[in-house]
């Protein structure tokens, strides 16, 4: 191994500082990757598996509650013992776990496989951010950090055609072999170039909130298994009993973080009234989001009769105007305050997914199918970035990171528990998705559902979210972050952005 620089010296531009970014976005853009190839490859995984749609939303859930239960977990794990080291053990069970997906021989294995590599996910997605911040000179963090979301997002904008000619070519399980390749070039590079940082005092700051993380995972775990199973079982025992457990540990959860010296979700920051909105817009968004993507990849696959690479290029128009477009309107609502952005921004997805209702049997891409996904697109560019820039506004420098990170864990938690429960009250049967009637019929009741629950954002962030936010506090005021991820493709959370501190000043990686 060599480490030829100093942690927090390395320049961006030199052969060693292209070495980590380039590892910084190998890691990022597997999990990237992954989130946009794997829905489109459930129709298929259903017909192979002989799968009802339960299985469906456990193979795009089992992932996400893993993710967004001990994502915060994992950049702390981090500052501890090693940001290279933890995101390299990330890399590998990463890539382990996708190995088990592919080779999954049933739907029991699939699914305990997806949980597994969520939790690869939560350590080398805080990991990926934490080495560019820690590694690069402060005058480079910010480029650094802006290359590697930029980046990150054409890894996003790619996913849609590779996951859909390996689906329509090789088969499903390519999808996830995918990850074992850009895994062997990920590790040996990150142990050859990047030199190993962490936290001084992270044992003082960073306590390990083990019994937080694992009671938010089981809360979750309970509320979506209910929602999951309801459809097909009604209200019967099996499911009432793990709803009532997962609302039970739920208050243990809060309970315990209340509780604690070093909590994983400190409840103090939730008294910080603008964060609290701007995470209550954030899980209305995201909701929608997660449930629309979910379910319009089957409906153009089911219904309209999609292959795999149509689908998935079909929706590349939301990606393409966010890679485009996302850096301008984070200077729009610098300029004009988010107020508006937040406002505006999900009333536009909600009109794009109601006009996505018009998308059924024998329509047309042009005149039905892109109308309403660049209105959508449209929508998501707009808010996106003022989001981001709001959360990080809304605390004060040295907790710009873990206000980040929870943002983006609310949104993952809010695409969770929607992909589970939106089938279950838009009346989608477990065997809905082998219908195209029948499907299509639930698609229409879900849209309505989602653009109602962006309104409901909408109304927040207009009646919370204040024009001037975003403009220079008081000089007696606590330093304020702007965010340094201008480009953001993925759909299922906010960027995790540390932001920058003003001034010139030097700042820790990430608090997760």
């Amino acid at each position: 191994m060599s480490e030829p620089s100093e942690p927090g010296g390395v320049r961006l531009a030199s052969a060693q500082g292209r070495w980590v970014l380039a590892t910084a976005v190998l890691g990022s853009g597997m999990a990237m990757l992954d989130s946009t190839v794997v829905n489109i490859a459930l129709p298929r995984i259903g017909t192979d598996l002989n799968a009802d749609l339960a299985v469906l939303q456990w193979t795009v859930t089992a992932y996400m509650l893993t993710l967004s239960a001990l994502i915060l977990l994992g950049g702390a794990l981090g500052d501890r013992y090693g940001r290279r080291r933890i995101f390299v053990i990330g890399v590998v069970w990463f890539a382990a776990a996708s190995l088990l997906c592919g080779m999954a021989p049933n739907a029991g294995v699939l699914i305990a496989a997806r949980a597994l590599q969520g939790v690869g996910g939560a350590l080398l997605t805080p990991g990926s951010l934490a080495l560019i911040q820690a590694v690069f000179r402060p005058g480079d963090r910010a480029r650094g950090v802006g290359a590697w979301s930029g980046l990150g997002g054409v890894a996003a904008a790619v996913g849609p055609f590779i996951g859909g000619w390996l689906v329509d070519g090789p088969g499903w399980r390519w999808v996830f072999f995918l990850n074992v390749p850009l895994a062997a070039v990920c590790v040996p590079v990150a142990l050859r170039h990047v030199p190993e940082t962490r936290e001084r005092d992270a044992g003082r700051r960073h306590g390990f909130d083990v019994p937080g993380a694992v009671l938010g995972a089981l809360a979750l775990a309970g509320v979506t298994y209910a929602l999951i199973a309801a459809p097909g079982r009604g209200v019967a025992p099996g499911v009432i009993v793990p709803a009532v457990a997962g609302v039970l540990l739920g208050v243990g959860f809060v309970c315990v973080e209340r509780r604690r010296t070093d909590p994983m979700l400190p409840p103090a920051i939730f008294r910080i009234r603008l964060f609290s909105a701007i995470n209550a817009v954030t899980v209305c968004v995201y909701a929608a989001f997660s449930g629309f993507f979910f379910l319009a990849v089957l409906q153009l696959q089911v219904v309209v009769g999609y292959s795999a690479l149509q689908a998935g290029t079909a929706l590349l128009p939301t990606t393409v105007l966010m890679l485009l477009l996302s850096a301008r309107s984070g200077e729009l609502g610098q300029r004009i305050g988010p107020r508006i952005p937040l406002t505006v921004g999900p009333v536009l997805c909600a009109a794009g997914m109601l006009l996505m209702m018009r998308v059924g049997q024998g329509a047309s891409y042009f005149a039905d199918v892109l109308p309403a996904l660049v209105v959508l697109g449209a929508g998501m560019v707009t808010l996106v970035a003022p989001l981001t820039s709001t959360v990080l506004a809304s605390v004060d420098v040295d907790r710009a990171g873990l206000a980040s990170g929870i943002n983006n864990a609310a949104a993952r938690a809010a695409g969770l528990v929607a992909v589970a429960a939106l089938p279950l009250l838009a009346g989608v049967g477990p065997e809905a998705y082998r219908s195209a009637d029948e499907f299509a019929a639930g698609f229409r009741r879900a849209m309505t559902l989602c653009a109602g629950i962006l309104l409901i954002g909408a109304v927040i962030a207009w009646l919370t979210v204040r024009t001037n936010v975003l403009r220079a506090v008081e000089p007696a005021a606590p330093e304020r972050c702007h965010p340094e991820c201008v480009y953001h493709c993925g759909v299922s959370a906010p960027p995790l952005d540390p932001g920058e501190v003003q001034g010139g000043g030097e700042r820790r990686g990430p608090e997760m």
